[in-house]
C-alpha cells in the first residue's frame, strides 16, 4: 500500500461509521413491513429457511438464533447448490424462505428463491439493491437501505441485515423491549464508534500475526463467523471461527502459549458458559482479545462495547468494534483493506 496509513482513511472504515445513520433510516421506515407481517400472521409458517452466501450467510446464522429464541420458529440453512447445481427442488409449501444479499445478483441465491416461491413458500428478500434479480424473485422485499457499499469487505450491509431481521422479529413477537432496544441502537453504535482510537492502538500489537481463532456462542456465533471472514479478507490472516463450546471438542489442540483468541462475550444466558471456556483457554496460555461485554480475563485487548439493553441487539455493537479493529489491523500491516487480492465486490456463483 503506497498510502501513509496514518492519514489514509479506507472506505471500509468510512462505511462502518455510516451505520448509525443507516439504522436510524431503517427504523423510521420499519412500518413498511406491514404487508409481510400481515401475511405471516394469516399464514404462520411451520419452518423457516435462509439462503445466502458470504457475509450475508453469517447474518443468516445470527438471525437463526434470533428467530428461534424470539419466535420459537425452527430455522435451517438452505444449500443453494441443491437447486442451481443438482436441480432438486424442495417441498417448501408454507415455509418462510429468507434470502439475504447485498447485491441481489448471485444466480444461485436468486434461483433458490425462485424455486422456493414456485413450490409455495413465502419468499422474502433482505437486499440492498431493490432493483436486483433477487428482489424481483421475492414475494416480499425488505430493503437494507445501506446505500452504495463501495468497500469489498461488507460491513454496513451486514449490520443492516441483522437490524432488518430483528425489526421483523420484534414485529412478529410484539416485543416492546426489543423495539426499545432497536430504537436505541443507532445511539449505541455511535458510542461504539468512539472505540476506534483504542482499536487502532491495539491493532498495532498484531501487525505480524499470521493466524488466530475467533470464538462466540449463541447469538454471537454468526458474529464470530463474520469477524473471522473480515480478518481473512482485509489482512490475509488465517482466521477461523468456532462456537466456544465446539472449540473444546478438538480444535483447541492448536492452542499453545501466546496463541491469539479473539473472544466475543455476550450479556445473555450464554455468558457464563463462554467465560468458562475462555478461562480454560487462558489457563493453557492463550492470549485473549476480548470484544463485547466485559469479563474477568487477563486480556491483552479489551474493546468493551456499551450495552444496548437487549441480548438480540448487543451483538451488533460487538461486530462494529471488530470491524474497527480489522480495518486498523490491515493498516498496521501496511495493507489496504479496500483492495484485498483476488476479491471483488460482487461474487457471482452458480
Amino acid at each position: 500500500m503506497t498510502n501513509d496509513s496514518s492519514s489514509f482513511d479506507p472506505l471500509m472504515l468510512q462505511e462502518v461509521r455510516q451505520t448509525p445513520q443507516i439504522l436510524e433510516r431503517i427504523w423510521q421506515g420499519s412500518k413498511n413491513m406491514d404487508a409481510l407481517v400481515n401475511a405471516l400472521e394469516r399464514r404462520p409458517p411451520r419452518f423457516m429457511m435462509t439462503v445466502a452466501r458470504g457475509s450475508s450467510d453469517h447474518a443468516a446464522s445470527f438471525l437463526k438464533y434470533a428467530f428461534e429464541i424470539g419466535l420459537g420458529l425452527p430455522v435451517g440453512s438452505a444449500a443453494p447448490s441443491l437447486t442451481s447445481v443438482y436441480r432438486r427442488p424442495l417441498a417448501l409449501e408454507g415455509v418462510l424462505v429468507l434470502a439475504i444479499s447485498q447485491s441481489g445478483a448471485s444466480p444461485d441465491v436468486v434461483e433458490s428463491l425462485e424455486f422456493a416461491r414456485a413450490s409455495g413458500a413465502i419468499t422474502v428478500a433482505l437486499v440492498n439493491k431493490t432493483d436486483s434479480p433477487l428482489a424481483q424473485a421475492a414475494e416480499f422485499v425488505l430493503p437494507l437501505q445501506a446505500g452504495e457499499e463501495k468497500a469489498v469487505a461488507a460491513t454496513k450491509s451486514y449490520l443492516s441485515s441483522l437490524f432488518v431481521g430483528l425489526c421483523l422479529v420484534a414485529r412478529l413477537h410484539r416485543d416492546a423491549a426489543l423495539n426499545a432496544a432497536l430504537e436505541r441502537l443507532p445511539q449505541v453504535l455511535s458510542q461504539t464508534l468512539a472505540l476506534e482510537s483504542l482499536a487502532r492502538e491495539k491493532a498495532e500489537r498484531y501487525r505480524y500475526a499470521c493466524s488466530l481463532t475467533v470464538l462466540g456462542r449463541g447469538l454471537h456465533y454468526g458474529v464470530a463467523l463474520e469477524a473471522a471472514l473480515k480478518l481473512r479478507e482485509t489482512s490475509g490472516i488465517q482466521a477461523d471461527a468456532y462456537s466456544s463450546a465446539e472449540f473444546s471438542h478438538g480444535p483447541m489442540r492448536v492452542v499453545e502459549a501466546g496463541y491469539p483468541i479473539l473472544a466475543l462475550q455476550s450479556r445473555d444466558e450464554a455468558e457464563p458458559f463462554s467465560l468458562e471456556a475462555y478461562r480454560a483457554l487462558e489457563a493453557r496460555g492463550a492470549e485473549m482479545l476480548l470484544f463485547g461485554a466485559d469479563a474477568e480475563l487477563n486480556a491483552a485487548v479489551r474493546l468493551i462495547t456499551p450495552s444496548s439493553g437487549h441480548r438480540f441487539t448487543d451483538p451488533l455493537a460487538t461486530i462494529t468494534a471488530v470491524y474497527l479493529f480489522a480495518g486498523h489491523l490491515a493498516l498496521a500491516k501496511g495493507l489496504n483493506p479496500d483492495a484485498p487480492p483476488s476479491l471483488s465486490k460482487v461474487t457471482l456463483t452458480h
